[in-house]
């Protein structure tokens, strides 16, 4: 039998803080097969990914996803998590892949902010004020203080509902450069295609973590900015290839570290109270089953979700 797992059920089997602690045993674990990300152009406006195999030793399971991405529908990500038996193939349970894919990737990017941040840091902000930076601003309040929060949008209005439900003080400010004016940790979660900072908007000490250029084609961030600071990511070659370093022409010997190998202090991560660092990740498979594994333990427990006889 295969457990079909919606998003409000997802929502309500949530553990941020045994995800968090998943998500570090994952980072930290040794990479037993590469992760693959294969993505296409559709005929239309959209594009197709796939992430495969989500493996964490310890677990076992494994995931497949299947993305689609259309940027100007609402969900823009429309898709499946397929959890697997590691055992025999079994099918084990379908989950929403918007739902984990936000969930993933915005506590993933808590973990890695808290971590590369100064320990002083308490003024957070949020450029592009969507669904994927509100799970990483959820994840960094169950991390660290936060005492301010600044927030900027296209949409002033959605900017302004992200700040007022984010239970701190905040503001809105008009531009990019304004949160990178005022905060101490600068979250890009955004669509764009040019660079919305470069090295003229960072000052000493600050984090950024860019989340939205996640394939060709996408950037946040100058090359400029990530020339002069600390850049860690979660797989090098991915990010060379099609994250914030090789969309913007950098290869390589521009990245520092991975987030493994700081979490493994293997390599450091910031190494002084001046530095700048940029946490720039493009996403792993493994990351989909940290979420998806403890929902699925919990909707057996708990008798929540449908199950469905595929092969009957």
């Amino acid at each position: 039998m295969t457990l079909l797992l919606k998003r409000s059920e997802i929502l309500g089997l949530l553990d941020v803080p045994a995800v968090l602690r998943t998500l570090r045993a994952g980072f930290t674990a040794a990479v037993e097969i590469e992760p693959q990300r294969i993505r296409t152009e559709l005929p239309g406006p959209g594009t197709a990914t796939t992430l495969l195999p989500g493996t964490i030793p310890g677990i076992p399971a494994y995931t497949v996803k299947v993305n689609a991405k259309f940027p100007q529908a609402t969900p823009a990500l429309r898709g499946v998590v397929c959890l697997h038996d590691a055992r025999d193939g079994s099918l084990l349970a379908l989950l929403d892949s918007a739902t984990i894919t936000a969930w993933r990737t915005g506590l993933a990017a808590a973990l890695a902010t808290d971590v590369l941040a100064a320990k002083t840091a308490r003024t957070v902000g949020v450029v592009g004020t969507g669904a994927q930076a509100g799970m990483v601003v959820r994840g960094l309040l169950a991390l660290r203080e936060v005492e301010h929060l600044v927030g900027y949008d296209v949409d002033r209005a959605r900017a302004r509902k992200f700040v007022a439900q984010a239970g701190i003080p905040g503001a809105v400010v008009d531009s990019a450069t304004g949160v990178a004016a005022r905060a101490e940790i600068v979250v890009l979660a955004t669509w764009s295609r040019e660079p919305l900072l470069t090295a003229a908007d960072v000052r000493p000490g600050r984090h950024f973590t860019t989340l939205g250029a996640d394939e060709p084609g996408k950037i946040e961030v100058g090359a400029d900015l990530l020339a002069g600071a600390r850049v860690v990511v979660d797989d090098v070659r991915l990010a060379a290839a099609m994250g914030a370093v090789g969309n913007v022409g950098l290869d390589e010997r521009s990245i520092g570290a991975t987030l493994g190998e700081v979490l493994s202090n293997t390599k450091p991560g910031r190494q002084s109270a001046a530095q700048v660092t940029v946490y720039a990740p493009v996403g792993l498979p493994w990351q989909d089953l940290a979420i998806a594994w403890p929902v699925y333990q919990a909707a057996q427990a708990t008798g929540i979700g449908r199950s469905i006889d595929f092969l009957s």
